[in-house]
């Protein structure tokens, strides 16, 4: 487990985000190699994903992009 300080955004796994979506994890995997979905790596090399961004593409609201 990681500690979280308390403004730390929730990130999720891939499993996390396919149980969401009802997909395969590798399919969150494709979206985020499609830039449909913005990933994070993490030391080890595995992905995660913004809460605050899955939660707003499930319901159906476009991704906002940092720019």
């Amino acid at each position: 487990m990681t500690a979280r300080t308390p403004d730390a955004e929730p990130l999720l796994t891939p499993a996390e985000v396919a149980t969401m979506f009802r997909v395969d994890p590798k399919t969150v995997t494709r979206w985020a190699k499609a830039g449909k979905l913005t990933s994070i790596r993490t030391l080890g090399g595995h992905r995660r994903y913004r809460e605050q961004e899955v939660r707003a593409l499930l319901n159906g609201i476009p991704p906002q992009r940092e720019g």
